[in-house]
């Protein structure tokens, strides 16, 4: 694996984890992160072990504090608006992953580490996380995927009342409005990450991936289509070992042994 600065990358029992590794700046998004984190995810995708991708940050405080301020602050418009297609292109990517990719939010998770936990599938926290898009008041907009992903996940009032006012969100709110799947005592965050890691890892590769994949396109086309897409996956599924594998044991009422195939 790359010899990383910014960030720490494993991969251990099918699951692949990344740690955004800067607590002293409380995991802050520079330049250098985001390419660091891209480059990541590239070694992600070539790799054949990954089933699992886990999503956190360095120490107890922060899963990602927001975007680098002090490197945003002198940028020009053209700079600001080249900061934000780099983060969203790479946000996009990890969107993208064909691995579940599960966020373990620790701590504050502000701006664009609210954002960065938003491209992530299934998001997990601990009880002191806090999360918010701060960016009106600093006299910008959130640039890096909030202003559509944050409406998609929790819907648009809610997504506008937490940009338009700004503040800091509570976990136990943010559990309720469905932004989080779970919240945990921080001394079993990661622990109940990887268990819901392991759950999916127990289940067919493909079947696992395509149901991700045709959750995300239906999203963004009409029912009728999205109906047909699941058809049309759900039949090309017929064609694979890991399918018939899994009927096969369950008809011998033993555990399916899968092959990604």
């Amino acid at each position: 694996m790359a010899d990383y600065q910014t960030i720490l990358l494993g991969i251990k029992n099918n699951v692949a984890t990344l740690i955004i590794n800067r607590p002293k700046a409380m995991n802050a998004l520079n330049t250098k992160v985001l390419q660091e984190i891209d480059q990541a995810l590239d070694e992600i995708i070539a790799s054949q072990d990954a089933q699992v991708v886990v999503i956190t940050g360095a120490g107890d405080k922060a899963f990602v504090a927001g975007a680098d301020i002090k490197e945003m602050a002198s940028k020009n418009a053209v700079q600001g608006q080249e900061f934000s297609k780099l983060g969203n292109e790479i946000f996009i990517k990890l969107s993208k992953l064909k691995q579940p990719v599960i966020a373990a939010v620790n701590g504050y998770a502000l701006g664009g580490g609210l954002e960065l936990a938003l491209a992530c599938d299934i998001r997990i926290a601990s009880t002191n996380a806090k999360i918010g898009q701060p960016e009106v008041g600093l006299g910008i907009i959130p640039g890096f995927g909030a202003t559509q992903r944050l409406s998609r996940a929790i819907g648009p009032a809610k997504a506008k009342e937490y940009i338009l006012t700004a503040r800091n969100v509570k976990v136990d709110e943010a559990l309720r409005v469905g932004l989080f799947n779970k919240v945990v005592e921080p001394n079993h965050l990661l622990e109940e990450t990887y268990k819901m890691a392991e759950r999916i890892i127990g289940n067919a590769p493909l079947a696992v991936q395509n149901a991700k994949s045709v959750i995300n396109e239906g999203a963004e086309i009409s029912l009728d289509q999205a109906i047909k897409l699941e058809e049309n996956t759900f039949g090309l599924l017929f064609a694979t070992e890991d399918q018939k594998e899994g009927m096969q044991a369950f008809s011998e009422k033993r555990k399916a042994v899968f092959q990604n195939k």
